[in-house]
């Protein structure tokens, strides 16, 4: 399938993706690993050891689209160092014809980021937090409660809100339940303090049901000490109620986002990180290409190769700049959520693009 060409090119690309990838993840985490050691010194070194396990994949998720053009830039430079490129110049392939198998490789790098973010990530990220609170930090309650507070969620005819809600996704507190008629009239409204939240039986705790009868003047009133209920959701979409998109899949993303649009709240910030788990995925696709003209020319020097790196690490620097002004803006609702996820890439597609014809390679 692949010529002799394309299988050296193969070993001197993952060579240097790999070895680039080690070196940025070694160096990322043991600058952190020392800012962390001295603010919690009394922490064992195995809880660190677990913490830094499960926060790798995050890091190396980020790092993958730098390892990307690490390697694209290492491998064209040398073949380019070597006058091996000239000579395959000469043999009639163009500048993306010897590149197209580390496109290929880059391209398969790309889905195993995606697949990283989306079934990987929301798990290690969830250990990685409840390390954090409970064994650094020791305070256990706010990894409970931490960004599950004022919930809104709608079910059918149906609305309710949840003051805060446990990680697990199956105790929460502070309920207030709103039930509406085919017209969307109140028609009545539970309160409890406390719930137990068991698939789609609810069992509430210390609460009032307030029922509004259009033959009475005023709404009836009766407390209670237990109730359960069976509601027509289950339980299992609360768990990415409140929760930050990167402990959250792409379909409970998906369900979240559609739900609240549904009730009519703001789902603004969670459509711009939607979109951009698959837009990132190509973001070392897209740095690839838009360095590879600079990886040939006048690397032949003493330092060009050093030279052709830095320039590569420039560009992925400005496409990082893009990418979080793209986001801020998108997160404010300046621009489209999946334009605000997308507009780095085909922006630097096209200098890429752009480039790469001028070099008339």
């Amino acid at each position: 399938m692949f010529s002799r060409i394309d299988r050296y090119l193969l070993g001197l690309f993952w060579a240097a993706f790999a070895a680039g990838l080690m070196v940025f993840l070694t160096l990322f985490l043991a600058t952190d690993a020392m800012t962390t050691l001295v603010k919690y010194k009394d922490v064992s070194s195995v809880i660190l050891a677990r913490y830094y396990g499960f926060y790798s994949a995050e890091v190396i998720y980020k790092m993958l689209p730098i390892a990307c053009v690490v390697g694209m830039v290492m491998t064209i430079s040398s073949l380019n160092k070597g006058s091996e490129l000239v000579a395959l110049f000469a043999s009639g392939l163009s500048l993306f014809r010897i590149s197209r198998v580390i496109f290929i490789s880059i391209f398969l790098v790309g889905i195993f980021s995606y697949y990283l973010s989306d079934q990987l990530m929301p798990a290690f990220n969830k250990q990685k937090n409840f390390i954090y609170y409970n064994d650094m930090e020791r305070t256990p309650s706010r990894f409970q409660t931490i960004k599950t507070n004022k919930i809104w969620y709608r079910s059918k005819n149906s609305i309710f809100n949840i003051k805060t809600l446990n990680a697990e996704g199956n105790k929460a507190q502070g309920l207030s339940l709103y039930f509406f008629n085919d017209k969307w009239d109140l028609v009545q409204m539970l309160t409890a303090d406390s719930v137990l939240l068991n698939g789609r039986q609810w069992i509430l705790k210390h609460g009032t049901i307030t029922v509004f009868d259009q033959s009475s003047s005023f709404p009836l009133n009766d407390k209670f000490v237990e109730k359960t209920i069976v509601m027509t959701e289950d339980a299992q979409d609360l768990r990415s109620t409140g929760q930050t998109s990167d402990v959250l899949t792409q379909a409970e993303l998906s369900r979240y986002i559609s739900k609240n649009k549904d009730a009519g709240l703001d789902t603004i910030r969670y459509e711009v990180d939607f979109h951009t788990k698959f837009a990132f995925a190509f973001a070392g696709l897209v740095m690839s290409l838009l360095a590879l003209p600079f990886c040939v020319g006048q690397a032949r020097g003493g330092g060009g190769m050093v030279k052709n790196l830095g320039i590569s690490i420039g560009l992925v620097v400005l496409y990082w700049i893009a990418h979080s002004t793209s986001q801020t803006l998108g997160s404010h609702g300046q621009i489209a959520p999946i334009l605000a996820a997308w507009l780095p890439n085909f922006s630097m597609l096209g200098l890429g693009v752009f480039l790469l014809l001028r070099s008339n390679r």
